[in-house]
């Protein structure tokens, strides 16, 4: 039986790792088998190649290559961790996705879209996201090039990253059935009670869906 595979999205400082860490705690809790991962990373080649695209000395790298290495980190990902795990029947939550290369490599740097998609399919199989969340929130370019530690993505113009959270509506107005827009409050929790109600409705109505019709 084919496990649910759930996938948080949004822009940079949103509360992605906050959020999906205290959802995978609360799915456990109530008995699923669980799995957290993240992009790109969660293998060791994956964190490799995390490093290499984070790091601000490599200011050179061209979009192209870019978006090829989160594609190879990502292949790595699902034949290595997630496959196996839905394989398994587990509910596996990744912090990032499919969805943040259209919106970070698409939109935001100008890469074609029918492209990324073309090698995306090639990456990933048919292991696609049953639910993705997306959260709604924004930082400026300003904020993000003054934060503490920021990486060579958070470095990049305010107009960038405009532009990405665009790219993520764009993609929610496409897909409303499987993205789900998720407005981030300054209480963390509450923001955490939205993200478990819609996953939990998720998660039954799958269910149901496997059950066998009653005989009459």
């Amino acid at each position: 039986m084919r496990g649910t595979f759930i996938t948080l999205e949004g822009p940079e400082k949103s509360g992605k790792s906050t959020q999906i860490r205290l959802l995978s705690l609360a799915l456990k809790k109530r008995g699923f088998k669980t799995l957290f991962v993240r992009e790109p990373g969660s293998t060791k080649i994956g964190e490799k190649i995390r490093r290499i695209l984070l790091d601000k000395k490599h200011n050179e790298m061209s979009v192209l290559t870019e978006m090829m290495l989160y594609m190879s980190a990502r292949a790595q990902l699902v034949d290595q961790v997630i496959r196996p795990a839905l394989e398994k029947g587990m509910i596996v939550l990744c912090d990032r996705f499919l969805d943040s290369t259209l919106a970070y490599q698409g939109f935001g740097c100008g890469l074609d879209v029918a492209l990324i998609k073309n090698v995306g399919r090639i990456a990933i199989g048919d292991v696609e996201p049953d639910l993705t969340l997306l959260l709604d929130f924004w930082k400026s370019g300003e904020y993000l090039r003054n934060h503490k530690t920021p990486d060579r993505i958070e470095m990049r113009s305010c107009v960038f990253h405009q532009k990405v959270k665009k790219g993520y509506f764009a993609l929610a107005r496409r897909e409303p059935q499987r993205i789900k827009i998720i407005r981030v409050q300054k209480d963390i929790d509450k923001t955490q009670k939205t993200i478990q109600e819609v996953v939990l409705k998720c998660l039954f109505k799958k269910s149901s869906a496997k059950k066998p019709p009653l005989r009459s």
